[in-house]
């Protein structure tokens, strides 16, 4: 299904000194307002470039940062490309990870399992947002598995060296699409992790999507808006979202 890529070790030291540079420049405030915000760029490497990873790949394109969108068949992603312009890029998925100082997934989730497999490695120490929803009759037992334990603590278990924090998996890509910078107030998008820096990098891109950030919690708390849970389906504010989950304000 996914090829099977290796790691330079040198390799990734050299990537990981890298990402610590953007990790500090994406803490710095930003301005919220599509391509005129000023701060600084993040390369982002999408896995999955079906409705979602286009949709929010395009918003991040508008907002100034250059994104690699992958496929098994990157051939089949030029039109997306052409479409959002010179910052936009397609590539197999270990370009994707070797591009990003932020990696996106968006796939069905029982592709979670292979994705391990073939890129946990190079994902390790990356700050990755997690997309996934899990769908019984689509992905099978491991939609099993998250009902048990929570998507977010899933997702960890099968990409346990990610910097991981569950975003933009709530509403349908049509929604993203159609309320990115709506006039205040702005379309919630909820958010998880542990690692609190790599949840303020989200936070940031979240905003530049035209969206605001709402943090729930540790990856745990991440089944707070997984598909079907109270926090799932939300079109509202971010206040609205937070009386929902009965979040501090």
């Amino acid at each position: 299904m996914f090829k099977h890529v290796t790691v330079d070790r040198g390799r990734r030291g050299l990537l990981g000194a890298a990402g610590a540079l953007i990790l500090q420049a994406a803490l710095q405030p930003t301005a919220a307002s599509g391509q005129d915000a000023a701060g600084p760029k993040m390369k982002i490497g999408i896995i999955g470039a079906g409705h979602i990873g286009g949709t929010i790949g395009g918003l991040w394109i508008r907002a100034g940062h250059p994104v690699l969108f992958s496929s098994r068949h990157p051939e089949d992603l030029r039109d997306l490309v052409a479409r959002l312009g010179p910052l936009a890029q397609a590539g197999t998925v270990d370009q994707a990870i070797a591009f990003g100082d932020v990696v996106f997934i968006a796939v069905p989730y029982g592709a979670l399992p292979q994705i391990s497999k073939d890129y946990g490695k190079s994902l390790a120490g990356k700050i990755v947002l997690d997309a996934n929803n899990a769908v019984a009759s689509r992905d099978g037992a491991i939609a099993d598995e998250v009902e048990r334990s929570g998507i977010g603590v899933t997702s960890q278990k099968y990409l346990p060296g990610a910097r991981l924090v569950r975003a933009f998996n709530t509403l349908n890509y049509r929604i993203f699409e159609q309320e990115a910078e709506r006039p205040a107030p702005r379309l919630a998008v909820p958010i998880a992790g542990d690692d609190q820096e790599a949840v303020q990098v989200a936070a940031q891109l979240v905003r530049d999507a035209g969206f605001d950030p709402v943090e729930v919690g540790k990856l745990a708390d991440a089944s707070r808006f997984q598909r079907g849970a109270p926090g799932y389906g939300q079109n509202v504010s971010a206040a609205e979202l937070r009386q929902k989950l009965s979040l501090a304000p």
